[in-house]
Formats: C-alpha cells, structure tokens, sequence
C-alpha cells in the first residue's frame, strides 16, 4: 500500500455539503405545506425520500469499506466506534422520518407535517455534529490509510446502486455548491460518454427540480443560510 495513491477524499465534503443543505432545509419545506395539499405534500416527500436514501447510501459505503480498514491500519477503534454510534443514531431518525413521510404525502395532515418537521430538525442537528466529527477526525485519517483504489470502488459500488435516470439529479445535488475544481475531477473518473455530458445535464435536471421543491433554481446554501 505504501506505493499507492491515497485516496482523495474532496468528494466527500461535496456531499456532506449536500447533506447538509438538504436536510437542513427540510424542515422548512414540510413547515410550508398547507394542511390537505396533498399534491405539495408529495413533490416534498419525493424529494427528501431521495436524500435520505442517497445518506443511507452514504453512510454504507462508509460502514463497509472505510471504518474497518481504519481500525485495522490506523489502530482508530475509538474514532470508529464513534463513527459507528454516530450512524445507528442517525439511521434511526432516518426511518422514523421515512415511514412519517410515507403517511404524510397521502392526506398532508397538519399534526403529521409539524412532528415531521420536528424530527427533521433533529435529524440536522445530529447529523451536523456527525459530519464535523467525520470531517475532524476520520477524513484526515482515511487520507493516511485508505488507498485510491479503494475509494474509487467504494464510490463506484455506491453509484452501481442508483437507477441511471436519477444519476443526473444526483450529481447535480451534489455539483451545486461543490468546488468546481472537484467537480470537474469527479467528472473525469467517469466514461467519456457520460463524462462529455454530466456537467451540463446534471445542472439543468438540479435547476429544474430545484424549482419544484423550492420555487427557485438557487435555493439557499449552507453558506448564505439563516437560522
């Protein structure tokens, strides 16, 4: 391993800025939903369902291929751990939102959305504190002791995942406040039939959806975002 490249972890803060833009906008958006409107109610379960299991995604590839090859070559049990804990907590309060969203979308209950929105507002606090610990005490670690191969594989099972109609949209949440340095090397890993187009259509597939869930093709990044 000592002659291979490490991995290059700049895309994992691209999506953790994702996530937390996401999630963190989502209590906003149930909020929003007028009590019956059942047509809005559904454009927003879609779109956080869709983030949610992009996380649940996430945080597998993390438990399969990153947390034991730090245990074993960085000795980081405690980190580990913590990592571990951390994602129990969370997929916790993920499915609880998953199976309230499922309810939901069908009748658009006041109740419903104001304790929904209540546990998506704990989801971004916990979720928070999970990524600054990742991003203080994990990310400098897998870019000791986890090779670019191996990233490259975890990334590629991850993607093997997805249907390939969603893979625009995807990237696209993804690419919207990414570091356009980053973004055009993810871009480069890919074949050069998706690569020659993913910039552009990743884009405009972000915009449009971005104008159904938050009636505009810029909605507020972690950056610019109040409260």
């Amino acid at each position: 391993m000592n002659s291979e490249p490490l991995a290059d972890v700049r895309d994992m803060y691209m999506a953790h800025t994702m996530f937390r833009r996401e999630i963190g906008l989502a209590s906003g958006l149930i909020r929003g939903v007028a009590a019956g409107d059942r047509e809005r109610a559904t454009v927003v379960a879609e779109h956080l369902e869709l983030v949610l299991v992009i996380l649940d995604h996430h945080h597998r590839g993390e438990d399969q291929h990153l947390w034991p090859r730090l245990v074993e070559r960085a000795g980081a049990a405690s980190v580990v751990q913590t990592m571990e804990s951390q994602h129990s907590d969370i997929d916790t309060l993920v499915h609880r939102l998953l199976t309230g969203l499922a309810g939901w979308r069908a009748a658009a209950s006041a109740a419903e959305g104001a304790e929904l929105a209540e546990v998506a507002t704990l989801l971004f606090e916990l979720l928070d504190e999970h990524l600054k610990t990742e991003e203080q005490q994990a990310l400098p670690l897998i870019e000791q002791h986890v090779t670019a191969a191996e990233w490259g594989r975890m990334v590629a099972e991850g993607a093997a995942g997805i249907p390939p109609e969603q893979i625009p949209l995807i990237f696209g949440l993804m690419a919207y406040e990414g570091d356009p340095e980053t973004v055009k090397e993810v871009i480069a890993t890919m074949p050069p039939e998706a690569g020659s187009v993913i910039g552009d259509l990743a884009a405009q597939t972000f915009a449009e959806h971005a104008q159904r869930v938050y009636g505009t093709s810029t909605p507020a990044r972690v950056g610019t975002r109040q409260g």
